[in-house]
């Protein structure tokens, strides 16, 4: 929210008070508090009729500092509050230095504030630097004139910083100068509004900020006070954490160790998703038609989605199959898995009148209520819908229950959709404050479904397809980016959400390929399919049309093929990647910026990521095929043709449609599959260690850990380069091949 009018005057009907003196500093062994009085204290009657802010400060983790703003205590916190499953607590050592100032350090992050004058802090790094600070107007509270009370909060941007994350955010990827709200909304990609509201950002100088709100904070980045992140939350009290890298996976592998890591995704959910699209007509017959199709053509199929109308029309969610159009589902889905599939179908949070589980819910309870003690109920979406109350364990406990209904009959995981429109009027069983719970409510929703699927399915089997959340959501892996339009602009919104995600802690991430809304031009899809492969999930998914590649003509289905295979190859090396987001944070899609934090290039490529660690994907997003994109420091060579480019440099390329951008890192070693039909193959058998040294390499050692299904690792390899030659030792007896590329 903005509180000014320019520089000198504040917004009418708006009067803020501005942490300014020192008044006292209460030091423990592991925390301070200061109280800053908002005005200059001249003489003992200054004290009177004057507020006080109150500043916490404490180390939820090593390398993380938290600091606490109030202006009045005594407002009752009824949560929610974000599950930290990371903060251990008494992580810090305070110190008072020489002269008047105080710090809190925690592992390589210092906060130093003054004991007395004029109020400020700063945040340093192990060397002294100073990351960012909280100066003259840093620490405050404003009341407006409709009666409001907001606590904000500015930190300082240095010359030439940037910010990024915030979550999954289809605007510009550099945040400077954008005004971002943390508010859930069902926006599609080409607003501002996101489905994915997550109160981080990461610094390109090497740290990060976490706003601890679930409910609505507004960022003004750079946007009111130009040199300055200014973030506010209308209440009482107003949390952040500052986070240490020094380097932007430094920071994220903190972040994430703070509020959870990824889970792995099992194996089979990286090959391709095909679904039976949103309100197209379909039922076994046509199913099956898709299925045997895309055998009949060469495409490898890991997982077929039965979109919103496997059920009953007015009837969702009932989690019953529509008897007209598909009479045995749990025959259906055995001739479907035994070709191979794997089953998703669609649920939402939703419960519609028509449905009989309404009468069941309503008579027990189990809905959110109005402040009358009514069921909340509105027709946006399904008739009389009302929303299951996941603040009640019976409520969860009996929701579950009805998924596991179609886990027995065969289903293998859940496209949780929707999760974003949920009202504020509204009371909810453990008393939670509506505004908080607005954001918060797909976690818990989340939660619940990937739980069931882990208890059912066992760790490591459990897989969501989601749209919405919140901080810490990574935790339930995977989300997709939301409906977007078929056309070439909303692929690279759909990117752009995709990287600020990555940067907001969650290792995995798809979107509908070919754009959802709309009817794709065959030239938009083509391109789409090879993104779409070469993202960490893959799904062919849309609104009123067929998303099979012949619907597209012979050359799609041909690069469906090429693209799904190559990924099946790199499976090895992806899941390789995967296993390390789930270790460390760091995420499989990486925008270029976590690979090369010290080029000022990098920190703004938007149309381009790594996958892993050593492949550089430029998507085109063009019919003829035209493509400008950047290439880092260092030796680069195409994975498709060979060729080699040397960095830092901008390059311009025409790729056909079964080509892309894709360079490999010089040094890297890539452990290539030998079974192109399947993501979940057994990678040691023939395994292949395809080694890059171009002309002019420089020896280099290499270890490259293969990791199994279950995400450990199952054979190591260290591959050496030396005087043009490449020796390797395995702990394997298992037969590979080597290929030594240029």
């Amino acid at each position: 929210m903005k509180f000014t009018d320019g520089f000198w005057q504040l917004r009418s009907g708006v009067h803020a008070s501005y942490a300014t003196e020192v008044r006292d500093v209460r030091l423990d062994d592991d925390r301070l508090a200061a109280y800053a009085a908002v005005k200059r204290v001249e003489r003992r009657g200054d004290t009177l009729n004057a507020p006080l802010i109150t500043v916490d400060a404490h180390a939820p983790a090593e390398g993380v500092i938290a600091v606490r703003l109030t202006h009045h205590a005594g407002k009752r916190r009824k949560g929610p509050d974000f599950a930290l499953p990371g903060a251990a607590g008494r992580s810090a050592a305070v110190t008072r230095t020489e002269g008047t100032t105080a710090e809190l350090t925690s592992g390589p992050l210092t906060l130093r504030l003054p004991t007395e004058g004029a109020f400020g802090l700063e945040f340093l790094d192990q060397d002294g630097r100073v990351l960012t600070s909280a100066g003259r107007k840093g620490t405050a509270f404003a009341t407006v004139e409709d009666g409001g009370h907001h606590m904000f909060a500015q930190l300082a941007l240095g010359v030439g910083e940037t910010v990024h994350g915030l979550g999954e955010r289809f605007t510009p990827y550099v945040k400077n100068g954008q005004v971002v709200d943390m508010w859930q909304a069902d926006g599609g990609t080409s607003s501002e509004q996101a489905y994915k509201n997550i109160p981080f950002y990461l610094s390109s100088r090497g740290y990060g900020v976490f706003v601890n709100h679930p409910g609505k904070v507004s960022f003004e980045v750079g946007s009111e006070a130009v040199g300055q992140v200014q973030f506010s939350v209308e209440d009482q009290t107003l949390e952040y954490f500052v986070i240490a890298g020094p380097t932007p996976k430094d920071v994220l592998a903190r972040y994430t160790a703070l509020t959870g890591r990824p889970a792995l995704p099992p194996a089979w959910s990286f090959g391709l998703w095909l679904t039976t699209s949103f309100t197209t007509s379909y039922d076994e017959a046509t199913v099956t038609s898709f299925v045997d199709g895309m055998a009949e053509r060469g495409i490898p199929l890991s997982v077929f989605h039965f979109d919103c109308f496997w059920m009953r029309e007015y009837q969702w969610c009932d989690f019953e199959w529509d008897p007209a159009v598909f009479p045995d589902p749990e025959g259906m889905i055995a001739r479907l898995k035994d070709k191979g599939l794997k089953i998703c179908v669609w649920i939402n949070p939703y419960i519609g009148q028509k449905s009989p589980l309404y009468e069941e819910g309503a008579a027990k309870g189990y809905f959110v209520e109005t402040t009358d003690g009514d069921i909340w109920q509105w027709d946006k979406w399904q008739a009389g819908m009302a929303l299951v109350d996941f603040t009640n364990p019976e409520a969860t406990a009996w929701f579950q229950a009805k998924l596991k209904v179609l886990l027995d009959q065969g289903v293998d995981g859940f496209k949780t959709d929707f999760g974003e429109r949920i009202p504020t009027g509204v009371v909810w069983h453990d008393g939670s404050d509506p505004e908080r719970m607005h954001n918060y409510y797909t976690h818990l929703y989340n939660k619940a479904v990937f739980e069931l699927l882990e208890e059912e399915r066992g760790a490591g089997e459990a897989v969501l397809f989601a749209r919405s959340a919140a901080a810490g959501g990574q935790q339930f892996p995977v989300h997709w980016g939301g409906d977007c339009w078929s056309s070439f602009e909303a692929m690279a919104e759909s990117l752009r959400g995709g990287l600020s995600l990555s940067l907001s802690g969650f290792g995995f991430w798809s979107h509908d390929i070919g754009g959802f809304e709309g009817t794709p031009d065959p030239a938009v899809f083509k391109r789409w399919l090879a993104f779409g492969l070469l993202s960490s999930h893959s799904r062919l998914h849309g609104s009123s049309s067929y998303r099979v590649p012949w619907e597209f003509g012979d050359e799609a289905v041909d690069v469906a093929r090429k693209f799904t295979r190559l990924k099946h190859r790199l499976m090895p090396y992806l899941y390789g990647a995967a296993a390390e987001a789930h270790r460390t944070g760091v995420p499989t899609m990486r925008p270029l910026l976590l690979e090369f934090p010290d080029d000022p290039t990098a920190r703004t490529a938007d149309r381009q990521y790594l996958l892993g660690p050593d492949l550089l994907v430029a998507p085109v997003f063009t019919a003829g095929g035209e493509v400008e994109y950047y290439v880092p420091e260092g030796t680069w060579t195409h994975f498709l043709t060979g060729e080699t480019v040397t960095g830092p440099a901008w390059r311009q390329e025409v790729h056909g449609f079964d080509s892309l951008p894709l360079l490999v890192r010089q040094g890297a070693v890539l452990a290539l599959g030998a079974d192109e039909s399947r993501p979940d193959g057994d990678w040691l058998t023939d395994l292949e260690l395809r080694v890059y040294a171009p002309e002019g390499t420089g020896d280099f050692t290499r270890a490259v850990a293969v990791p199994g299904l279950t995400g450990e690792t199952a054979a190591t390899y260290e591959v050496v380069y030396e005087g043009g030659e490449v020796r390797v030792t395995a702990d394997t007896d298992r037969p590979y091949t080597v290929t030594l590329v240029g």
